[in-house]
């Protein structure tokens, strides 16, 4: 397992949090999630041989929220 932190634009309250955690505990190899709007930050623990981090921040990007970094 590996863990990321990716940086995320657009994220203003709770909700946004609960979005961007359930798309990404969808992805399969992705083992848990967590996401502050306060720091834009989405920390997530996954299988590197199942998903790739350009996938976890495509699935951020494709919810409508910016990812940097």
């Amino acid at each position: 397992m590996k863990t990321i932190t990716i940086h995320v634009g657009g994220m203003h309250c709770g909700s946004c949090e609960t979005i961007v955690k359930e798309a990404l505990e969808e992805l399969a190899g992705v083992e848990s999630v967590e996401v502050s709007h306060d720091s834009e930050t989405a920390m997530v623990v996954y299988d590197e041989g199942s998903v790739s981090p350009e996938t976890l921040k495509a699935t951020i990007e494709k919810e409508g929220y910016t990812v940097s970094g």
